[in-house]
């Protein structure tokens, strides 16, 4: 599939009103005493829960899906959820439409995300990532099978790692090929036969009124200008969480079959949930 999509003409630029500003100022303040207060809690337990448990996180996970959860609520976004996140040992894949992905996929599992190692020097994102137990990765050859051996130590921990297989964010509306890199590490033979593959279709649908691409984030798209479009919408759209059914890793010949029939499954599930989502927020909005 091509991504020529990136060439169509981009949102016309949100006009913000003051009763936009006036949201964007009550919900920005929020956002932040909930997203960095509950950081500062979540360092402090964390010094104890690294001496005690290591690479284990048994508590500090929960915090963040307390401030994912609520973060929606702060905005006002409908938050739902579809089928039942996995219980057994593996990964999790989904599409990527933008930022507000990572509150959505950990306002209901305990997860931790696979990351470009850039990330972790973004100020304040990189902070947060960090506490949260984001593992970073480096496009670079030579560095593959120390990150297959960094996966392999994160999976027998018996941690659920996030990564999107699209190497990019979306316009929300589509989903991408899936790249079949980081597929690989499950195919090591101290991993093959115990992992399994969650796939996830994460759907947004826009405001009442508003392009249907409002919430996608992607090409030379600024973060600061879609954070506060987001923080100012009134009302707002919604976000559905769709989990498919666990698939073996064992069960595949190899990564790119394993790649190819997640990708097919995130991208019926996104179809076909997509006007629903649409019907439940003008329901909620009308």
């Amino acid at each position: 599939m091509s991504v020529s999509w990136q060439s169509e003409t981009p949102p016309e630029k949100t006009r913000i009103t003051a009763l936009g500003w006036g949201m964007v100022v009550l919900r920005g303040s929020a956002l932040a005493v909930l997203v960095f207060g509950c950081l500062a809690l979540l360092l402090i337990v964390r010094l104890i829960e690294r001496p005690l448990f290591g690479v284990q996180r048994p508590l500090t996970p929960f915090i963040t899906v307390f401030v994912c959860r609520n973060a929606f609520r702060i905005l006002g976004m409908r938050f739902h959820t579809r089928g039942r996140s996995m219980r057994a040992p593996g990964i999790v894949v989904a599409n990527h439409s933008s930022w507000l992905d990572i509150f959505a996929l950990n306002a209901k599992k305990r997860i931790y995300f696979v990351s470009k190692s850039e990330v972790a020097g973004w100020p304040g994102i990189g902070r947060l990532a960090r506490a949260t137990g984001t593992v970073f990765i480096e496009r670079n050859r030579a560095k593959a099978q120390e990150q297959k051996a960094l996966f392999a130590a994160r999976l027998k921990a018996g941690h659920k790692l996030l990564f999107f297989p699209e190497g990019t964010s979306t316009d929300g509306l589509r989903v991408l090929p899936f790249k079949t890199t980081l597929f690989a590490s499950l195919f090591e033979e101290d991993l093959r036969e115990e992992m399994h593959v969650q796939p996830v279709s994460v759907v947004f649908d826009a405001p009442k009124g508003a392009e249907r691409r409002f919430y996608g984030w992607w090409g030379d798209m600024d973060f600061g200008s879609h954070l506060l479009k987001v923080l100012a919408a009134q009302p707002q759209g919604g976000v559905e969480i769709l989990y498919h059914t666990p698939v073996r890793v064992a069960d595949f010949a190899d990564r790119k079959a394993l790649a190819a029939y997640c990708e097919e499954v995130v991208r019926d599930g996104h179809a076909s949930a997509l006007p629903l989502v649409a019907d439940a927020v003008a329901k909620d909005h009308p």
